[in-house]
């Protein structure tokens, strides 16, 4: 299962790495929660997506909602703890953020969660990580994306306006505080053209 992508400046074609995590950038959403972005933060997202396409078991769901069970809009796989994962790169990226929020976070990423949009019927619904602990602790969540940019939307639980931002060609956005508690965040379908986008969620234990 082969997608061709174009890549980004950012990219350097066939060198998968990590620049510093020092430029990350902090916004304060309010009510104890903040996201931080980086641009471009893995180079050779093309190589890695192209990787993941292939070497990743991907799985399809379904779930029931009301009266029926409906194919759940994106391929999933996810990582538990200690399970080995489908490229050198993300063990990389793992213990680099662990040892970056180290202080804030005060454990390590245990975890990793892939999701796949192979287009722009492919989405997720507004919703927190907040299945286990992230419903009453404040906890992290950090993604990064490869593959075609895809807006990642965030409002404040029960509504409000919404922060939009595209990620994409090796692209971090970390969820931190309390944002799985005080807001939530989705990936809306579009009917633009939109290629396919891999994002990889990075997780402390027991938030899901």
């Amino acid at each position: 299962m082969s997608t061709a992508l174009q890549g980004s400046l950012f990219d350097e074609p066939g060198a998968v790495g990590l620049r510093p995590l020092a430029p990350v950038r902090r916004t304060e959403l309010g009510s104890g929660a903040w996201i931080d972005v980086l641009p471009g933060w893995l180079t050779g997202a093309e190589t890695l997506f192209d990787s993941l396409v292939d070497g990743v078991g991907w799985q399809a769901e379904r779930r029931p909602m009301y009266d029926r069970v409906v194919d759940v809009p994106r391929l999933l796989r996810y990582y538990k703890e200690d399970e080995p994962l489908p490229h050198p790169i993300l063990y990389t990226a793992r213990a680099a953020l662990s040892e970056h929020y180290a202080a804030e976070l005060g454990e390590s990423f245990r975890t990793a969660g892939l999701c796949y949009y192979r287009d722009g019927r492919d989405s997720v619904a507004w919703h927190g990580d907040n299945l286990g602990r992230g419903s009453t602790e404040d906890t992290m969540v950090a993604i990064v994306s490869v593959g075609a940019p895809r807006a990642l939307c965030l409002r404040p639980k029960g509504g409000g306006e919404a922060i939009r931002r595209a990620l994409g060609h090796g692209d971090l956005i970390v969820m931190g505080g309390s944002c799985q508690r005080t807001w939530e965040h989705a990936i809306p379908k579009t009917s633009k053209p939109v290629g396919p986008r891999i994002s990889i969620q990075f997780r402390p234990r027991g938030v899901r």
